[in-house]
């Protein structure tokens, strides 16, 4: 008896032990959402997501006096790991760690006051839709079409006049007004987009600027989390990167680092006394500040790479405004650049984007840009960044490639840069008469340069875009010479990008480099537009004759791996005629330039090294069939470009 009384007496210790023991080791349970609550006013970003490679999160809180609060999280997964009061008492920054075990949900951020009342503010961890490695960004078997959304399709006139906006209404009299083009625009479009053979496409950027005039480009934004009422809504935005999803096609979205619109939201009150540069300067001046001239930029981007640039040049450079309407964001702020980076994560992530092209590029601090491009490569290892670098020298874009070595060991982490050079050596060599320094020895030279780069085929080259001025303009009206520039950028080594209505010859011929004329309205985006350039009606047979020439070219681009990936020759211009091949073991493509009127007889000899002789080709525009022989006769100025592939 004595011994069953023992083993009872330690079996109940026992039960007692292990529940303390439980009890002790319990961990926090979520607390259920019965009822969302937004008691706050702002929270940035406005939710985020599971399964990131960073587990860190930082928001972004702004409500009057909630500096003063003391916010608490119970959601298992998810820690609140430190908070931190801003200069403005109606800033909180909160940073959270997400762990792996963190499930998708919703979850209360309570905010307790000083008089121990609460605010709540629900907040939303969502589960991704894809892998990371799934987000496969623009490369060089694509070719994007460059858009102006206010300038190109008006498909939901409901949406051309938002009240409470600085900016009403729509006038397309005005080169510098809103003409009501928009996203819906672009979507219903998108059959004519592809069928012109374009795979991926890069508007503008359409989040808001609620500026007071001249801001439908959309480079003044003034709310990094909001789409510009008069371009749609987030939907209309989710609804154009997945019709192109569909299509096997890319979004490749604009965004700004730089700078903001002076009417962004924050600038009534800025959370820290250096969230951009020379705020004590624009606090001082805030009334007189659109006459402010003396702290815009120097525009020196050299002085990023410059050995002997001055301390006051290179302040002059990264901390200077773009223009006076536009606050310079300083990056040096670790809350700033968090901002910056969390938002262009949100934005891939929001869109399922195929790539985000960075205005300004050298502008801002660059090692946060190097941290920037490195965060979202990091998260996306098979993701795209172009990055403008507004520059004609060969040197300066090659810097800002990845992997580059670069003299000061910098490391821009960006795949992509824009090159200017290669437009201006088009451009000349077209337009110069020969000799032996000028004419087609721009063109050839131009593409020599590719030595200093360290993967010429992932730098973006184009022709015109939406800050210069039209290539038919450049050209003089000269249509062969449009021709040639175009088919020889859709062969070189590079990813090519294309403004929407260069394939039907629009011009700024009244005013060249006029913004406003430079993004002129597409026609038949409109209704009662009496030429449909959508449908064919009204076009001239020059223009139709150039949309043809385009399609016939883009869509054999797009199967081409010798234009994609092949070994690249050329052969130094003669006699006004330059000859260039793209190569792999299953295709060859010879490019043809022949600026002579009179008829050439070209020697083909010379080119024994591209392994033709006796072969036939088919012309890629008119699927006309040639021997490549001893000779081959050019019977017009032009471009020819032959293939090996039937």
């Amino acid at each position: 008896m004595k011994t069953l009384k023992l083993t009872l007496l330690t079996l109940l210790v026992a039960i007692v032990f292990s529940c303390q023991e439980t009890t002790s080791e319990k961990k926090v349970v979520s607390e259920p959402v019965t009822k969302i609550q937004n008691d706050i006013e702002k929270v940035e970003p406005p939710h985020w997501w599971i399964g990131f490679k960073n587990k860190n999160v930082q928001l972004l809180v702004k409500h009057p006096n909630i500096g003063k609060a003391t916010a608490t999280i119970n959601y298992t997964g998810v820690s609140l790991v430190e908070t931190h009061k801003a200069d403005s008492p109606n800033y909180l920054f909160l940073d959270l760690e997400i762990s792996g075990t963190a499930k998708a949900g919703q979850f209360n951020i309570i905010f307790q006051l000083g008089d121990q009342s609460e605010l709540i503010q629900t907040y939303e961890l969502k589960s991704r839709e894809k892998a990371a490695e799934d987000y496969v960004g623009f490369n060089s078997s694509d070719a994007t079409y460059l858009i102006t959304p206010d300038r190109f399709a008006n498909a939901n006139p409901n949406n051309d006049f938002v009240k409470g906006l600085l900016e009403q209404g729509i006038d397309r009299t005005e080169d510098y007004a809103r003409h009501g083009g928009d996203l819906q625009g672009i979507t219903n479009h998108l059959d004519y987009i592809e069928d012109l053979g374009f795979t991926a496409v890069w508007p503008c950027p359409v989040l808001i600027n609620d500026m007071p005039s001249g801001s439908y480009h959309g480079y003044a934004m003034t709310d990094f989390y909001k789409v510009d009422p008069r371009f749609g809504t987030l939907e209309d935005y989710k609804k154009l990167a997945s019709d192109l999803d569909s299509r096997e096609m890319k979004l490749i979205m604009d965004q700004v680092a730089n700078h903001c619109g002076l009417e962004h939201w924050w600038m009534k009150d800025l959370p820290f006394k250096d969230w951009v540069n020379y705020q004590g300067n624009y606090e001082k001046n805030r009334d007189n500040w659109s006459n402010e001239k003396t702290l815009t930029s120097n525009h020196r981007r050299t002085t990023n790479q410059d050995l002997y640039a001055s301390k006051k040049d290179n302040q002059g450079m990264t901390d200077g405004w773009f223009v006076s309407g536009m606050p310079d964001l300083n990056q040096r702020n670790p809350f700033m650049a968090n901002y910056i980076i969390q938002n262009s994560i949100w934005w891939v992530e929001t869109l399922g984007l195929g790539g985000i092209r960075q205005d300004t590029y050298p502008y801002p601090d660059k090692e946060f840009m190097s941290n920037w491009a490195g965060s979202i490569m990091e998260e996306y290892p098979n993701f795209s960044i172009v990055g403008e670098e507004w520059s004609y020298n060969p040197l300066l874009i090659a810097y800002w490639q990845d992997g580059h070595k670069n003299a000061d060991g910098y490391d821009s982490n960006l795949k992509s840069t824009m090159d200017f050079a290669m437009q201006k050596h088009i451009v000349d060599a077209l337009n110069e008469e020969e000799s032996w320094d000028l004419g087609l020895i721009k063109m050839y030279e131009g593409l020599a340069n590719d030595f200093a780069y360290t993967s010429p085929k992932d730098i973006m080259a184009f022709l015109d875009n939406h800050d210069k001025s039209r290539v038919y303009t450049e050209f003089n009206g000269d249509i062969r010479n449009t021709k040639m520039a175009l088919s020889y950028l859709l062969t070189i080594p590079r990813i090519p990008q294309i403004y929407y209505g260069t394939e039907i010859l629009m011009d700024d011929f009244d005013n060249p480099g006029d913004h406003g004329l430079i993004r002129t309205d597409f026609p038949g985006g409109w209704a009662g537009d009496t030429v449909n350039a959508f449908t064919g009606e009204g076009l001239s047979d020059a223009q139709k004759g150039m949309q043809a020439y385009l399609k016939k070219l883009l869509n054999y681009r797009k199967s081409s791996e010798a234009i994609h990936d092949g070994k690249t020759i050329h052969f130094g211009p003669q006699d006004g005629v330059y000859v260039l091949a793209r190569m792999t073991e299953n295709e060859t493509v010879v490019h043809i330039i022949n600026k002579n009127e009179d008829t050439q007889d070209l020697d083909l000899s010379r080119f024994e090294e591209l392994g033709l002789n006796g072969k036939i080709l088919k012309n890629i525009i008119t699927e006309e069939q040639v021997k490549w022989n001893n000779s081959l006769v050019l019977n017009q100025k032009g471009s020819l470009i032959l293939t090996t592939k039937f």
